[in-house]
């Protein structure tokens, strides 16, 4: 299960006064525009779930998963934490940058494999998935007849509107929405992440089934928890994993607190640390730098079977290396919070989902911004157009 100490590597707090804002964010999240995500009923039918389970025994060499933000980063948090490190299977991300070197590369290894094309946009214009799957297309188009590409096709996105949808419409390709009422870093518990996790062989309602197992009230905690550190002066948040694999899990973290609280000259900065690489690194800074950051540590309990010659596993070496560290950095005035669950598996995995969207949700509020907008997003996009239209 999902465990929280808030208490051995951490100061003592005073939550009381944080009980009436709390009741009117429980009263937000039922209510607010952009919260369906909050009742996990809406954010995937049982119709598409069935849809989602058929397309995953689809047989296929290469799946390469076109999106950016949100429309790729749980998807791929997921995958990563779930996949073996050493495996055979296929499941490529692009959209996510401007390089032209991964995509003649990406050109190159799909040339003699079966593939299947998952573009996940609401708008169809964002511009790095955009162009991305614009050059993919073509590439399909030469590979595969108008039959053909029905079943290699597979596009989520807005449910009426936009240029993706136009191509449904016209090509009648398989599609699936996203929901008007959930944002993209919030949609991985829907059609836009489970999708791509199950095309991967992962079981979506194990996923869904974590969500049930998760204590609210532990997550209102946690995001009191960090906003009494900011107001005491922690401007840096460190997502911290003793297990590689949940590097991508991070990046999603990052992603979700990053977008949600930042704005109006306020929120935490987000950021990771791999340990225990990181601390022949940055563990000088974080053990004598300047004490502007806080920790939260995700942790898996499992013994493990690989024995050292300390005649203890691999895994419960990490574990001791995960709590001596919380001891040091609290002397350096770092606080940490432990979160743990009981192994890395589909249910686990939906459980610290749903756990960090109601916590990013309700920092959101705590600090007074929209937890649900991002008003500069836009900024760079808009000057690029400029430049574009202007060439």
């Amino acid at each position: 299960m999902l465990k929280i100490d808030f208490n051995t590597y951490q100061k003592e707090k005073n939550y009381d006064e944080y009980q009436d804002k709390i009741k009117k964010i429980k009263e937000k999240l039922s209510t607010d525009n952009m919260t369906d995500w909050y009742d996990i009923t809406k954010c995937i039918s049982k119709e598409d779930i069935a849809r989602i389970k058929n397309l995953s025994k689809t047989k296929f060499d290469l799946l390469i998963v076109i999106g950016i933000g949100g429309s790729f980063l749980g998807a791929k948090a997921v995958i990563s934490a779930l996949s073996p490190y050493f495996n055979d299977k296929k499941i490529v991300f692009a959209g996510t940058s401007l390089s032209e070197t991964y995509l003649l590369e990406l050109i190159e290894f799909m040339r003699d494999k079966d593939t299947i094309v998952n573009v996940i946009s609401k708008s169809g214009t964002t511009l790095e998935p955009s162009i991305t799957f614009d050059i993919i297309y073509k590439e399909m188009l030469k590979k595969y007849n108008d039959i053909e590409l029905q079943k290699r096709i597979i596009i989520t996105t807005d449910a009426k509107e936009g240029e993706l949808r136009k191509l449904v419409n016209e090509k009648n390709y398989c599609s699936f929405e996203v929901p008007n009422q959930i944002g993209g870093r919030y949609s991985v518990l829907t059609p836009v992440g489970l999708l791509p996790i199950a095309l991967a062989g992962f079981d979506i309602e194990q996923i869904l089934l974590g969500t049930k197992y998760v204590s609210v009230d532990d997550a209102f905690k946690y995001a009191i928890n960090r906003d009494i550190l900011y107001k005491q002066g922690k401007l840096i948040e460190s997502f911290t994993f003793y297990e590689p694999k949940l590097y991508y899990f991070t990046e999603w973290l990052k992603q979700l607190f990053g977008e949600t609280q930042g704005k109006e000259k306020k929120g935490i900065y987000p950021t990771f640390s791999s340990n225990t690489r990181d601390l022949h690194s940055l563990g000088q800074f974080y053990q004598d730098g300047t004490p502007i950051i806080f920790e939260t540590v995700l942790n898996i309990n499992d013994k493990g079977n690989l024995i050292t010659k300390y005649n203890k596993t691999l895994n419960e070496i990490n574990n001791i290396a995960l709590n001596k560290v919380a001891l040091a950095h609290l002397k350096n005035d770092i606080e940490s919070t432990i979160i743990s669950i009981d192994k890395l598996d589909e249910l686990h995995i939906g459980m610290l989902i749903y756990f960090f969207e109601i916590a990013a949700a309700t920092g959101g509020y705590l600090l007074g911004v929209n937890p649900f907008d991002q008003p500069s997003v836009n900024a760079y996009k808009d000057l690029i157009n400029i430049e574009l239209k202007n060439s």
